[in-house]
C-alpha cells in the first residue's frame, strides 16, 4: 500500500501557489534529484518515484532540508504496474518526467537483457499505465548515445542516430516507442532531452553524483582521484585528431540541465493550455531536443581545470582507447534555445568548482557510517 501525504511527514504549499503536479521517475537519482529542486524552485509540486537501485533515499533527505519541505517519495519500481496504478489514482499528475533506468555502458554489454527488460520494458509499462490515467504528457531523459559516432559538429536533432552498445540501443528503442506513440494517438505531448555529459553538483554541496563502486563516469573519477579514494585516472586514447590528443565531449552543470527540465515542462504547460477562442492547441508529438552547451571540453583540459579549481594534483596515466568510443562530441543547442528559452549558462570552471565541494563535502558519498 501507498502512504498518504500525511504519513509520509509531507508539508504542502497552499495550492493557488503551485503549479502542477508532477511524478519524477527516478527522482533520487544524480539528474533526478537536482531536477526535484529546479520543479520546487519554479512551483511545480513534485511526487519521487525511485527503486533505489542505483541511488539513495539521503539524496531524497537532503532535498527535503533544501527546499525546506518534504519531498513525497514513493520506492518503486517502473516494471511494476499494480504500484503504477496506485500511484496515479491517488494523484492528479499533469506529466512525468522520465529518468528512471539503469545507466552504465560497460554493464550493459555484460547484461544485455536486465537492460532492455528495465529501460525498455519498463518504459513501456510506465506509458500504458499514463494513457489508462489520461495523462499524456512525458518528458524522456534520453541521451546524446542515440547519435554514435556523428558524421558531422555540432550535432543537431536532425544528425543520424545509431548506437553502439545496448545502454544506447535502450535509449533509442524509447524514442522509436514514442515517436510511433505520437503517430498512433495524436493526444500524446512526448518530449526527449538528449543529454550530452553531464557533470558538477548543487552549490550547497549537499547533493552531487554518487556512484556504485568504481565510477563509470569522468568527473566523480576525477574528484574520486582528487580526493583519495582512487590512485588514478586511466585517460583511454591519447592518439585522437583533437587538440590535446583525448576525447572532447560537451559537459554540462548538472544545474543547467535541471533548468532544461524545467524549461521543457513550461513548453508543455504553454502548449497544452486551449486557445484563447477555447479551442485546444495542437499536441506537440514527438519532440527531441539537445541539451549541451555547445563546447567541446577534452579530457586534459577538463584534468587540469579541476585541479586548478581544487588545488590538488589529479594523478592520470594513458591506456589504450576503448572500443565505440569516438573522438569528439558536442551539441547545437538552437533548437532548446528557440523553443524553450534555455541555454547553458555555468562554465568549465564552476563545474569543477561545484563537483570539488560535493567531493570533497562528502568523500564516502552519501554514505554515513
Amino acid at each position: 500500500m501507498i502512504k498518504t501525504p500525511l504519513q509520509w511527514g509531507v508539508f504542502f504549499v497552499p495550492e493557488n501557489f503551485m503549479k502542477n503536479k508532477v511524478l519524477v521517475t527516478g527522482g533520487a537519482g544524480y539528474i533526478g534529484s537536482h531536477t526535484c529542486i529546479a520543479l520546487h524552485e519554479a512551483g511545480y509540486d513534485v511526487v519521487v518515484y525511485d527503486n533505489l537501485s542505483n541511488s539513495s533515499r539521503e539524496a531524497i533527505n537532503r532535498v527535503s532540508t533544501l527546499i525546506g519541505q518534504a519531498v513525497e517519495f514513493i520506492e518503486g519500481d517502473i516494471r511494476d504496474p499494480e504500484l503504477l496504478r496506485e500511484v496515479f489514482a491517488s494523484h492528479e499528475f499533469f506529466g512525468v518526467i522520465h529518468f528512471a533506468g539503469l545507466k552504465a555502458v560497460g554493464e550493459s554489454v555484460a547484461k544485455p537483457l536486465l537492460y532492455y527488460n528495465n529501460n525498455v520494458s519498463g518504459t513501456i509499462t510506465l506509458l500504458e499505465v499514463m494513457a489508462e490515467y489520461d495523462v499524456k504528457n512525458l518528458i524522456f531523459s534520453s541521451s546524446a548515445t542515440v547519435y554514435g559516432d556523428p558524421e558531422s559538429l555540432p550535432i543537431d536533432e536532425s544528425s543520424k542516430r545509431s548506437c553502439t552498445n545496448p545502454y544506447g540501443q535502450g535509449k533509442l528503442t524509447v524514442e522509436h516507442v514514442l515517436e510511433d506513440l505520437a503517430v498512433s494517438d495524436d493526444s500524446w505531448n512526448l518530449i526527449a532531452l538528449r543529454y550530452f555529459n553531464p557533470v558538477g553538483a548543487h552549490s550547497s554541496g549537499q547533493i552531487g553524483e554518487d556512484p556504485n563502486n568504481i565510477p563509470n563516469n569522468l568527473m566523480p573519477y576525477i574528484s574520486q582521484v582528487a580526493v583519495g579514494k582512487l590512485d588514478k585516472l586511466s585517460i583511454f586514447g591519447n592518439d585522437y585528431p583533437t587538440v590535446d590528443g583525448t576525447g572532447v565531449r560537451d559537459f554540462i552543470h548538472v544545474t543547467d540541465l535541471a533548468q532544461g527540465h524545467v524549461a521543457a515542462l513550461n513548453y508543455l504547460d504553454k502548449q497544452t493550455r486551449p486557445n484563447e477562442d477555447g479551442t485546444a492547441q495542437n499536441s506537440v508529438g514527438f519532440l527531441p531536443i539537445n541539451l549541451g552547451t555547445g563546447k567541446g571540453t577534452s579530457v586534459l583540459e577538463l584534468v587540469s581545470a579541476f585541479s586548478d579549481v581544487s588545488g590538488q594534483t589529479v594523478a592520470y596515466q594513458f591506456t589504450d582507447r576503448r572500443a565505440g568510443d569516438i573522438a569528439s562530441c558536442y551539441a547545437s543547442a538552437d533548437k532548446a534555445k528557440m523553443l524553450l528559452g534555455w541555454q547553458a549558462e555555468l562554465s568549465i570552471a564552476e563545474m569543477c568548482q561545484d563537483t570539488w565541494r560535493w567531493q570533497s563535502m562528502n568523500p564516502n558519498g552519501y554514505y554515513i557510517s
